[in-house]
């Protein structure tokens, strides 16, 4: 099943996605079909009402937090290129075990919407992903019944601002404003059934490639990952909570954004995504999620730089 947001007359309301009709269902949230038995999603999603024609697709879900991991080798090496020269490799730690930072929920944007980078943007970047959207609540679960926590699936942009980022890289810290002006999903979440065909083991064979005004960028695919959405969900829950609406990304595909090309061909070729370019998705047996590049935020004033502490 394709589990959407549409907008109704100015409001959020789920929809059921079925070849280009779409059928409102707004006594339902996304988050109840997706937790639902097979049946019981059936039997909600039969409420649906008559399709509806020119509605608009929003991002089929408000995350309540997103924890985005890196899974993809290649990814890591052309970045590893971008930040170290061109005989870097990918960290040994990075083998160790997934590692992920915590992105902002409140910066959702859907399918179509105008993307507002950061002010004085030099570097803005699109990048490839598919993430999980959880639909239970639990911790502490093994990775055999860690997909009973995945409610389904969806493609995710996480936008960069490739510059912000190579200053940040020096703090201790992690990324942060570099990736949290905008996080755009969609088209739909599909739910997990729908993909059973694409199964390769533990992991989803889904071509993924990524396009810039129609020009192919990048493409691989979702089975390269590292390690599997379930061992993802298992680490993300282990000694932590996870619960509805978390969303647990897969970190960009090998050739899903231009910082890994700019690695590989040391030099900033293609160039950065620019106001008015074109950024287009396309996932294997999800879908196809585009955005175009608006202007950026207006200058604000500087941050001053740190005081002198009083007891020096």
């Amino acid at each position: 099943m394709r589990i959407a947001r549409i907008d109704v007359d100015g409001v959020a309301t789920t929809a059921i996605a079925d070849g280009d009709v779409v059928r409102p269902l707004p006594d339902v949230a996304v988050l109840d079909l997706l937790a639902a038995c097979p049946e019981e999603r059936e039997r909600l999603a039969a409420g649906a009402g008559d399709p509806v024609d020119g509605t608009r697709l929003l991002s089929p879900l408000e995350p309540a937090s997103v924890r985005d991991f890196s899974v993809f080798e290649q990814h890591g090496e052309g970045a590893s290129m971008a930040v170290g020269g061109p005989e870097a490799k990918v960290s040994p730690t990075w083998y160790e075990m997934p590692a992920f930072y915590f992105s902002n929920p409140h910066a959702t944007t859907g399918p179509d919407e105008v993307i507002t980078p950061p002010a004085g943007t030099t570097g803005l970047d699109l990048e490839l992903e598919v993430a999980a959207v959880v639909c239970r609540r639990g911790r502490n679960f093994s990775v055999a019944d860690a997909g009973h926590y995945i409610g389904g699936y969806t493609i995710f942009n996480d936008w960069s601002e490739r510059d912000i980022a190579m200053r940040e890289a020096r703090m201790p810290f992690g990324f942060h404003k570099t990736k949290d002006f905008a996080n755009t999903f969609g088209p739909w979440i599909i739910t997990p059934d729908e993909l059973e065909p694409y199964r390769r083991g533990d992991r989803f064979d889904l071509r993924m490639t990524a396009y810039v005004n129609g020009r192919e960028l990048g493409s691989d695919t979702l089975a390269s990952m590292a390690w599997s959405f379930a061992e993802l969900v298992h680490f993300a829950a282990r000694g932590a909570w996870i619960a509805p609406g978390d969303v647990i990304a897969s970190g960009t595909c090998g050739g899903g954004c231009l910082f890994e090309l700019w690695g590989r061909n040391q030099g900033r070729q293609p160039a950065p995504l620019k106001p008015g370019d074109e950024v287009r998705l396309e996932v294997e047996g999800i879908g196809t999620l585009t955005n175009t590049i608006g202007e950026p935020h207006p200058a604000l004033e500087a941050v001053p730089p740190a005081r002198a502490r009083v007891n020096a």
